[in-house]
């Protein structure tokens, strides 16, 4: 079972004001310790941007007790995605390695974006010069200048749980990431 954004339904009860979240998160939690029921064979995988502010006992053993630090993709891997994002878009020759370079730091979600930027300017231009044209590399590299990488502002975030609130070495994969020692 995957459960995205696992963070909505796992928030800290402490942090809650209403007792009818408090009392669904309760429940999840007896479905995922299987008390009338065999749980044996079933893998349940959450995913979230703020693992900190997940309840503690999601976390404890026998639920979501792996947290597995997912870091922005390579610059392969990059490559990769651009790849396939534009496989069936109207291009010219493009230059993929020089866009993966250009895009460290983005996401899977920012270089679709970056993706979506260039077509829009391009559809605009279409429109306006009324003679479509394929997308180039000159476009990517435009919108990349206009987006800024969406994992910034997260890792910025992320590095003050890591550094301050780390005692049981959940964010170690954080801090190893950034280069930043204890």
């Amino acid at each position: 079972l995957f459960f995205d954004e696992i963070d909505a339904l796992g928030a800290s009860r402490n942090d809650m004001k209403q007792s009818a979240g408090k009392q669904v998160i309760n429940q999840f939690l007896t479905e995922l310790d299987g008390i009338d029921n065999n749980n044996d064979g079933i893998l349940v995988v959450g995913a979230t941007n703020t693992p900190w502010h997940l309840d503690s006992a999601f976390k404890r053993p026998g639920r979501f007790d792996r947290i597995i630090f997912v870091p922005p993709p390579d610059e392969e891997a990059r490559k990769h995605i651009f790849k396939l994002k534009l496989e069936k878009k109207p291009t010219e020759e493009i230059n993929i390695e020089k866009l993966a370079k250009k895009t460290s730091q983005y996401s899977g979600a920012d270089i679709d974006a970056v993706i979506d930027i260039a077509i829009e300017k391009k559809l605009e231009l279409a429109i306006k010069e009324g003679i479509p044209s394929p997308l180039t590399t000159k476009d990517f590299l435009n919108a990349i200048d206009k987006l800024k990488p969406s994992t910034v502002d997260w890792f910025s975030e992320a590095k003050n749980f890591a550094l301050y609130s780390n005692k049981s070495g959940l964010y170690d994969d954080i801090l190893k990431y950034l280069k930043i020692k204890k």
